[in-house]
């Protein structure tokens, strides 16, 4: 300690103490990272596609930032559980099992769906123009919702066509959801009559023109009145916040949620806020579950538009994804890869994957990002490639050591102190994604770490013969530590890493 003229006293770190914490941090398993003490039963809900369509690019925000907090949560040792919330029940049911019957007539036998967007388009069509259709599909909407078997029968091979396709491209992006975590809208539905009659009979919601509403005095409409919020229509249908009341209840009171987390986009924001306030006033969700909403902002193509195709339509997750995997292929030719043929193509896959994920994790989730496929492919700056091929570089080192065992660190110059303290604070970086629910702090951590071993690479020879070899094998065990890291940081982000790219 120093005073360092009035008013001030400098701070130093005893590097001892910090070689004794590296040490500690490498033969840690978790790399110096503590589970939580209280472990938390924590509700994620991300992803959430529409059965029956296929899986835009846009999903891809709430699908990666989901999965890459619900890791990092895990990984502190709480208990998620993964909610995808997926679009499985409502009116255009009726069309679409009408249609799928018709198809299927029409052909003789079962049906592979895999034009999603072609099969709604022509049900919708069919629809408008076709009277008898119409009235088919009407019927078919009051039998699926009466549990007819045959309906249901039709209505669940649509669900599994579309979850079968979904699967496929969440198996590709790397994302831990499978099968076990859909939770869709129907699964409320035998709630939500007795959600409405209690709300009705505790006079939270009254009748008003045949409908049922909730009126909630904290959220006024444009005449300053307080907002009505319709749970039932007049013609007995239920809406999406009678569901969302019934599926906030399920979370906290059957899955026993202490927190439950929304990954859906800045839009939805009033919507659950009403949500929860009827929750909070019925008593469903109790003043110890913490609700949080974590918005994300649009994906803009580089006009600063809504990202879409050239003719103005959606853009498929899977064309992207193609499209990545075309780019990285193109640029392992010009750079002559001396890999086989089973290694290119998993290099190919996980820089392809890593680049589209990294290029939306490393941006703050509230904010609008430009989709750039130039930036996200580059292999300079805050990039998935650059971060991937740090570790590969590092890795690299070890090949080309004579002896790469490692030794006790010892801090000798600034170089290797910036990187000690960076290197100790992964878990300061860590705990602060599962309480902010912010990828970004995270990949802005992993991005400074490969920055400021760059800079020690350069300063500090580590195989020239003059390297004496306590000096070596210090700055080996650094390098080592470094490499760990980056690898559980990017794990926990969703993101792989390669020995040689």
């Amino acid at each position: 300690v120093e005073i360092a003229g009035p008013g001030f006293i400098n701070f130093f770190v005893n590097k001892d103490a910090i070689s004794k914490a590296l040490k500690d941090m490498s033969a840690d398993p978790r790399l110096g990272i503590p589970k939580v003490i209280t472990p938390k039963t924590i509700v994620v809900d991300y992803s959430a596609p529409n059965v029956a369509k296929e899986m835009a690019v846009h999903h891809i925000r709430s699908t990666v930032i989901g999965d890459a907090v619900v890791r990092v949560l895990e990984f502190l040792g709480n208990n998620v559980i993964r909610a995808n919330h997926i679009g499985d029940w409502g009116t255009q049911f009726g069309m679409l099992i009408a249609y799928l019957e018709k198809k299927e007539n029409e052909s003789g036998q079962g049906m592979d769906l895999s034009d999603f967007e072609a099969f709604y388009r022509e049900a919708k069509e069919c629809y408008d123009t076709d009277e008898e259709f119409a009235v088919k599909a009407r019927h078919y909407v009051v039998l699926l919702q009466g549990g007819d078997e045959y309906c249901r029968k039709m209505w669940k091979k649509l669900v599994n066509m579309t979850m079968v396709q979904n699967q496929k491209l969440y198996d590709r992006l790397d994302v831990t959801l499978s099968d076990k975590d859909i939770m869709g809208e129907s699964l409320y539905n035998d709630m939500l009559p007795e959600v409405v009659e209690d709300l009705m009979k505790r006079g939270i919601a009254v009748e008003d023109q045949g409908a049922v509403v909730v009126y909630l005095p904290q959220f006024k409409n444009k005449e300053g009145k307080p907002l009505g919020n319709i749970i039932r229509k007049n013609d007995g249908g239920y809406l999406y916040t009678t569901t969302d009341i019934a599926c906030a209840k399920y979370r906290a009171q059957t899955l026993k949620a202490d927190r439950i987390l929304y990954f859906t986009d800045s839009r939805q924001q009033q919507h659950l806020e009403t949500v929860w306030a009827i929750c909070k006033k019925a008593g469903y969700v109790g003043d110890n579950v913490s609700m949080e909403h974590c918005p994300f902002g649009m994906m803009l193509g580089k006009d600063g538009k809504p990202f879409k195709t050239r003719s103005g339509g959606t853009v498929k997750l899977r064309d992207v994804l193609d499209e990545a995997e075309a780019r990285v292929t193109n640029l392992l030719k010009e750079r002559n890869s001396t890999l086989s043929d089973e290694e290119k193509k998993q290099v190919i896959h996980n820089i392809a994957i890593g680049a589209v994920k990294y290029a939306d994790l490393c941006k703050n989730r509230t904010t609008d990002y430009v989709f750039d496929w130039d930036q996200m492919l580059s292999f300079e700056g805050n990039t998935a490639p650059y971060l991937q091929y740090a570790y590969s570089r590092i890795r690299a080192i070890f090949r080309k050591a004579k002896d790469p065992s490692l030794g006790d660190i010892k801090i000798t110059c600034d170089a290797e102190e910036d990187l000690a303290n960076k290197l100790l604070a992964f878990a300061e970086a860590v705990q602060s994604v599962g309480d902010k629910t912010l990828p970004n702090l995270l990949c802005n951590y992993i991005f400074e770490l490969s920055n400021l071993f760059m800079h020690f690479y350069e300063a500090c020879p580590i195989l020239k013969d003059d390297v004496p070899e306590d000096v070596r094998k210090s700055r080996l065990a650094l390098c080592d530590l470094t490499a760990k890291v980056l690898k559980q940081g990017l794990s926990l982000l969703g993101i792989n890493v390669m020995e040689q790219m």
